[in-house]
This record gives C-alpha cells, sequence and structure tokens, in this order.
C-alpha cells in the first residue's frame, strides 16, 4: 500500500502519461502508462541495455525505428482460438502486423553491435506465407477477393450478370412509364432493386411496395416482372455471404494454430515499442544513462544538474518557469540527509526530483542529470510527503503523517531496536525513504525529539533516508553521527526569495520573518517578532549567514579559475595551432631545399658532360686534360657542401679525475669508471652517488665519449624457400553462401584438412553474419596460418582466402 502511495505523491502516473505520448503502438502506449517496476536489480540493468541500444539504433537510422501497420490484435487472437471467425479488418490487422514485424527485426539485424535487441527479436516469427494467403483473400477495403476461391469467382461472376439483367429491365420499364415515374433512377430497399413511381399512379406500374417518401408522394416499387429475378438474386447473395464466411473461417483456423506465436510477436513488439519510447523520452529531456552504484564499495552518489521531469515538461508545452538544477553528491557513508531553509525554497521539489530519478532509473529510463549519473539501485522508494489531513477518517495533519511514516517502518522491516542496548545497521539496507517536514503539526519540542529518534532509526534500516526540517535541533546530529548531514535551500535576502539552489554543508535559515515582512506583514509585528526570537538564535542565524557568504564567495572565485582554465585551453589550442603552423612551413621549406639540391645536382651533371664531350672531341693534349680537372674542381667547389668542423674529442673520465655534474651544479671526485652501461660512482663532499655519461662533463666543458656497446654476433638465418605463387582453381575454392554458420564449419573443415595451400572462401557480404562466423573458424583452426580478403578482382571482402600451414 505504502508503495503505491508513494507512487501517487511523486506523480509518478503523470511521469508515465508524458512517457506514453512517445510510444508509437496502442499497446505501447498501454504498457507506458502502467509501467510496471522491476523487482530485481538484473531486471533494471536489462531495460537499460534495451534503451540504450535503441537510443544508438536511432542514431544510425535517419528516420528511427519504423511501427508502422502493427496493432494491437490480442483480441482478434483469442477469439480466433474460441473458433470464432475473424471479420477482413481483422485478418487485415494481423497481415499488417506480420509485415511491421518483419521490417522492426531486419532493420534490428541490419546492425551490429546491439546484443539485447538481436537476441530479443531472435525468436521472433512472422509467418509470410499467412501474411501472403491473407492478401490474396482479403483486399485492402478488407473484403473478400474474387481470386480467394474458384466457387466465390463464379458466384460473383453470376451476381453480376444476373443484376445487370435486372438494371436492364426496370430500364425498359423507366423508359415505357416514364409518366409515371418520379425519377428515372433505380435504387434498393435491403437488396431489392426498386424505381420511385408517384403515388397516384402506382397502378400503372404493378409490383411490390417496399418502402414510402416521407411525404407519401413517392413509392417504391419492385415490379413484378424481376420480382423472380430478385428472388434469384437473393439466394445468390447468400452464397456468396457463405462462401466468403468459409474463406474467412479458414484463414482464421490458420491463425489460431499460430496464437502463441502471434502473442509472443506481440510481446516483443510491445517491448520494442517501449524501448524506444524510453529512448525518444530520454532524448527528448536531455537525459543521461545512469550507472547502479554499491555504496559497500565505497562509490559515491553523483547526480549533477539534477532536474525534475515534470517541471521539463511544464516549462516546455504549459510555458513553465526554467528549471533549476540541484546537485546531489552523497558520500557513500552518508545515511541521513536533512534539507532546511524557509518554505518555497525548493525542499520538496528536491525530494521528489530524487525520488523520480531513481524510479527512472528503475525502470530503464535515463535520468535528466549531467553525466556521469551514479546512483544505487534501491528495492523500496518509500516518501511521505504534503499534508494527510483528512476530515473523513478524523485525521490531523500530524496524525495523517505519523500513519504514513507507521507503513513506511513497516515496509522496511521490524526489528529490535533501542537507543540504550545500541543499534544494530541491518546487514544490506536498500530502500529510499523520503521525509518532508518530519515531526511536523505537533508541540515542536516533542516533534523535534520524535523527528530526531525516527531519522536515527532510519540511518540503521534504510541506506539512504532524504528530510526537510525546520527543527534546529536536527541539524547538530551532523556533529553528533557522521552518517546525517546538513543541506539547505539558498535564500536571496536582496530579492527577498528563494534561488531553489540547494547548497551542501551548511544547515539553512528558515527566514520566517523575512518572507513575513516580504508578503505584506506590518514591519511592527515583524520587529516585534525578532525580539523574542532571542540572541542565540540569531547569533546563529548570523553564523550561517556568514557560512553562505564564504560558500558564494568560494563559488565567484570557483567560477573565475574556470574562466581562467578556459582561457588557459583557448591559448593552449592557439599554441598548438601556431606550432603545428609552423611545422608545416618547415616541411615545405625542407621540401623546397630539396628541390633545389636536386636541381643543382643535375645542373651540375649537365655541366660534367660537357666538359666530358670537349675532351672526346678530338685528340686530348695535357693542356686540355688540365683544363677539364679545373673546370670539375670548381663544379665541385660551387655544388658540394661545405665540409662540417669536425667536433671537439671528448674526453673518458678515470678514477680520480675531476669533473662537473651540471643538474647539481656541483664538481665531484671519479671513484670508478664507467660500465657497459655508462654509469659511473662519483663523491663530492661526503657524498657518493651513481651518475649516467651524459650528465657529466669535464672541467673545461667537454662532454663525455658515449660507451660503445660490443655488437652480438650476427645470427644465422636461414632464407625461406621461395613461395610459388597461388592460383585459384575450382578445387581451392569452397561457396558458402546461403549455409547456416554451423554447416558452413564442417564444409570448412574438410576442405583444410585436405588443402596443400591456400583455400578461396566465398561467404558474400549479406548480413555479415556468416563472414564473422568463417572468420572466427579459421582463426581457432590449428592448421590455418593466416587469412585475408581477397584482392578485389577475385571478389574483395565477400572473398576469404585461407593460408594453410
Amino acid at each position: 500500500m505504502i508503495q503505491s502511495e508513494t507512487l501517487e505523491l511523486l506523480e509518478w502516473h503523470r511521469l508515465c502519461q508524458h512517457l506514453s505520448t512517445f510510444a508509437a503502438t496502442k499497446l505501447g502506449v498501454i504498457a507506458a502508462r502502467h509501467l510496471k517496476i522491476p523487482s530485481f536489480q538484473a531486471e533494471s540493468e536489462q531495460l537499460l541495455e534495451q534503451t540504450k541500444e535503441v537510443y544508438q539504433l536511432e542514431t544510425r537510422i535517419n528516420t528511427g525505428l519504423s511501427f508502422e501497420g502493427i496493432q494491437d490484435i490480442g483480441d482478434s487472437i483469442e477469439r480466433a482460438e474460441r473458433s470464432g471467425i475473424l471479420a477482413g479488418d481483422e485478418l487485415l490487422a494481423i497481415a499488417t502486423t506480420l509485415a511491421g514485424a518483419r521490417n522492426l527485426r531486419r532493420a534490428i539485424d541490419n546492425q551490429e553491435d546491439l546484443p539485447i535487441l538481436t537476441d530479443l527479436v531472435a525468436d521472433l516469427r512472422t509467418y509470410p506465407e499467412l501474411e501472403q494467403e491473407i492478401h490474396r483473400c482479403i483486399d485492402e477495403r478488407a473484403q473478400v477477393t474474387d481470386r480467394a476461391s474458384q466457387k466465390l469467382g463464379e458466384i460473383r461472376t453470376d451476381l453480376r450478370r444476373l443484376r445487370s439483367q435486372i438494371t436492364q429491365k426496370l430500364q425498359n420499364i423507366i423508359q415505357a412509364k416514364s409518366g409515371a415515374v418520379q425519377e428515372q433512377i433505380i435504387t434498393q430497399r435491403g437488396d431489392r432493386f426498386v424505381i420511385p413511381v408517384k403515388a397516384p399512379q402506382k397502378d400503372a406500374i404493378p409490383g411490390i411496395v417496399h418502402d414510402t417518401s416521407t411525404s407519401g408522394a413517392t413509392l417504391y416499387i419492385e415490379p413484378n416482372s424481376i420480382v423472380p429475378l430478385g428472388n434469384q438474386l437473393r439466394q445468390i447473395i447468400r452464397r456468396e455471404q457463405a462462401e466468403e464466411e468459409a474463406i474467412r473461417r479458414a484463414l482464421t483456423e490458420q491463425v489460431a494454430a499460430v496464437k502463441p506465436d502471434l502473442e509472443r510477436l506481440l510481446a516483443i513488439v510491445t517491448t520494442l515499442d517501449l524501448a524506444t519510447a524510453r529512448s525518444r523520452y530520454s532524448y527528448w529531456l536531455g537525459a543521461n544513462p545512469p550507472r547502479f552504484i554499491q555504496p559497500q564499495e565505497n562509490e559515491m552518489i553523483t547526480l549533477r544538474n539534477l532536474r525534475h521531469p515534470l517541471l521539463v515538461w511544464q516549462q516546455q508545452h504549459e510555458q513553465g518557469q526554467p528549471v533549476v538544477p540541484v546537485d546531489l553528491l552523497i558520500s557513500p557513508h552518508i545515511r541521513v540527509v536533512t534539507i532546511t531553509g524557509p518554505n518555497t525554497g525548493g525542499k520538496t521539489v528536491t525530494l521528489k526530483t530524487l525520488g523520480l530519478a531513481a524510479l527512472m532509473a528503475k525502470v530503464g529510463l535515463f535520468v535528466p542529470a549531467r553525466e556521469p549519473v551514479e546512483i544505487p539501485w534501491f528495492d523500496k522508494i518509500l516518501a511521505d510527503i504534503g499534508d494527510e489531513q483528512s476530515l473523513q477518517q478524523s485525521l490531523s495533519t500530524f496524525s495523517g503523517h505519523i500513519r504514513r511514516i507507521s507503513r513506511i517502518l513497516e515496509a522496511l522491516g521490524n526489528g529490535d531496536w533501542g537507543l540504550e542496548t545500541g543499534d544494530k545497521e541491518l546487514p544490506n539496507p536498500q530502500s529510499l525513504v523520503l521525509l518532508d517536514e518530519v515531526g511536523a503539526g505537533t508541540d515542536p519540542a516533542e516533534g523535534s525529539a520524535l523527528a530526531i529518534a525516527l531519522l536515527q532509526y532510519l540511518a540503521n534500516h534504510a541506506q539512504l533516508t532524504i528530510a526537510t526540517t525546520h527543527f534546529g535541533e536536527l541539524k547538530a546530529l551532523k556533529y553528533e553521527d557522521e552518517r546525517f548531514e546538513n543541506a539547505s535551500v539558498e535564500f536571496d535576502e536582496t530579492t527577498l526569495s528563494p534561488t531553489y539552489r540547494l547548497l551542501w554543508g551548511i544547515p539553512g535559515r528558515s527566514n520566517a520573518l523575512t518572507i513575513a515582512l516580504r508578503l505584506g506583514l506590518k514591519p511592527e509585528v515583524v520587529e516585534v517578532a525578532k525580539t523574542q526570537v532571542g540572541e542565540a538564535t540569531d547569533e546563529v542565524n548570523q553564523v550561517i549567514a556568514g557560512l553562505e557568504a564564504q560558500r558564494r564567495s568560494q563559488e565567484t572565485k570557483a567560477a573565475e579559475a574556470q574562466n581562467l582554465l578556459q582561457q588557459a585551453e583557448r591559448l593552449y589550442k592557439q599554441v598548438s595551432a601556431k606550432a603545428g603552423a609552423l611545422e608545416e612551413r618547415e616541411s615545405a621549406l625542407r621540401a623546397s631545399q630539396e628541390l633545389a639540391v636536386q636541381q643543382a645536382i643535375a645542373q651540375a651533371k649537365n655541366e660534367i658532360a660537357q666538359v666530358i664531350r670537349r675532351l672526346q672531341q678530338g685528340t686530348p693534349t695535357a693542356q686540355d686534360a688540365q683544363q677539364a680537372t679545373n673546370g670539375l674542381n670548381k663544379i665541385a667547389q660551387q655544388y658540394q657542401p661545405a665540409t662540417p668542423a669536425k667536433p671537439k674529442p671528448g674526453f673518458m673520465p678515470k678514477v680520480g679525475d675531476r669533473l662537473r655534474v651540471p643538474k647539481l651544479g656541483q664538481t665531484a671526485e671519479v671513484l670508478t669508471a664507467p660500465d657497459t652501461d655508462g654509469e659511473l660512482s662519483v663523491r663530492f663532499g661526503l657524498m657518493k652517488m651513481t651518475v649516467k655519461l651524459q650528465d657529466v662533463e669535464s672541467l673545461d666543458g667537454q662532454k663525455a665519449e658515449p660507451v660503445v656497446k660490443p655488437k652480438p654476433a650476427p645470427a644465422v638465418v636461414t632464407p625461406p624457400p621461395q613461395n610459388v605463387p597461388a592460383i585459384r582453381t575450382s578445387k581451392n575454392t569452397i561457396d558458402l553462401r546461403g549455409k547456416r554458420v554451423a554447416d558452413a564449419e564442417l564444409i570448412l573443415d574438410k576442405a583444410i584438412s585436405e588443402a596443400t595451400g591456400p583455400v578461396w572462401i566465398i561467404h558474400g557480404h549479406g548480413t555479415g553474419k556468416l563472414r564473422q562466423g568463417v572468420h572466427a573458424f579459421l582463426h581457432q583452426h590449428p592448421r590455418v596460418d593466416r587469412y585475408e580478403a581477397a584482392e578485389q578482382a577475385d571478389g574483395g571482402s565477400g572473398v576469404t582466402i585461407a593460408h594453410i600451414q
């Protein structure tokens, strides 16, 4: 009972109503309005995974999941099982539902990385043969078609012929007796063809009167000459109706035969529709997926910028006020949070927001808060919010609260508990308790004492309790028990109005006198009230006001620091961009220099070729040779880079040498010579230490010579045999298209065991499942050395080449 009361207090039914507007089918709407709350965490996690995968799927598909054609056929298949005969529109609804479910399954199967949804639709049977049979027998107007059976086709041919005869005879009568006819039309009364005749001239056309006009001036007469034809027409119509009924009965029997599968189809489609509604509602809210935490593992409740979903809806659809988010960051050891502050400050909204967030996470909805969203899975969510006053039950406000709190304690479980004997916590409490104005409605002293005792009890028997109060004594519990925490709603004394922000660690002030003054109470009355409050209370309020001012100052500084951080990030991006531009410029300069060098080399080669050609012309003399040599030397001096100056030879420290360690700014004495790793021991003063060669230098600034490690003897590697180019033939090619993975594995295993070289495996593209199965089998097969996709000319990714050891 208290569970349903809590849902009513939190206005859960309104949230379900909002959720139902995102459902696409009638069954989805019903399921959303009567949302079942899971009893186990595993169910909630399954629902969350469904929501995440639908969310992911709809981001890939432009049009989103389509539920077109899916209807509520539950009553129809129930009546079919009870041997009822379904009407044409009911059969047509079944056919469109089967087609819609098949389209849903195809949309999911065509995507990857959706294990939950894929598993959900794996057992979905859509009976395309039944759908085709229904469409063959029933047209778009839900009427039985002529092609449904040969007998029906013949009957309807007779009907058309007979109607044509009747119409022709009536036309002849109208033309022959035009003076007696009111209008030259042929109409029907029931299933009989009649013509409108003027009442005074009814004897001109003898026959059966089937109807009269309202004025009595017109009689609708079936002439005697066509009465036999009308009787014959009625008999054929009866035969037509009987044949149509037989066809619909046969279709109904086919539907009844697969009733369990159709019920399963409806359940799967409804589950998908509900998951899609949750995903679309979460997207509309700007919500994020929650993660269920374990407070026993010291994980903190993290709900930043948490918004009340009903207020968001009110803001968007009913022009409500902007929603002020709250931050709920609760350490794992905290069991009770007391929220204080003025009335109309947002304390009750905070309770409801947390309660709805916990419920939304349980049913698989995302939570309207900033990532990360981390919240425990509460097995029970219990609330006492609002005024329980009842004239019918003779309950005062206090009595109503106590009755409801008693039901909350019963739901938590009975147990021995006493303040004197010591409290024992439950082994694993998982309940969330929300109490509004705990202990209110009675004498303040007794109400405060009762509230303290109640919160101490809940600290032992519930995982988390959030309570609002005006009692100052409850604010002191934090300093007596580390499991208690204070919070308050902020009040702006400048505008004399609440800001609806939640402040943590600071107890709030009720600000009743300030609010009373703002609401128009006479100032002299307020001043007298202030003198009655007492100096101690005034001092406490001043301390709290100081803490609030300090918090605001810290928040201002934090905002400034955040701005500085953002500026630093912008500067970093600018510097990074400039550095990238410099690198690009350096690369371009290096490329141009390389091009210039290549051009210089080409020009030098041309000039050398000219010298050689001059020598080859005629008989070269010693003078010609000397001139050629001089020309080559000139070319070399022009195009060869200058020889860099040789670096000064380094030094090698020896035992007893004095050297400098720049990193330490010290002069040290060498105790041991450098080893093969380039490390040596030195001493400066009384301290000995090991340093690396690259970290020391001589007293005149020379760097040490690096230690050259002896190179290991090169290993003798036997060159691999030359691979003979593999040629694809019909013998080393197997075609697995259309095969199931299990059948394909048998064929593959046989082909690999007989293969002496590469094997070409044709699996096609399709949904990719066969290719994945083939690759998984090849990966674990001991004879397969490696595998790869074939060349584009050989089939590309639709063909895999397996290289056999």
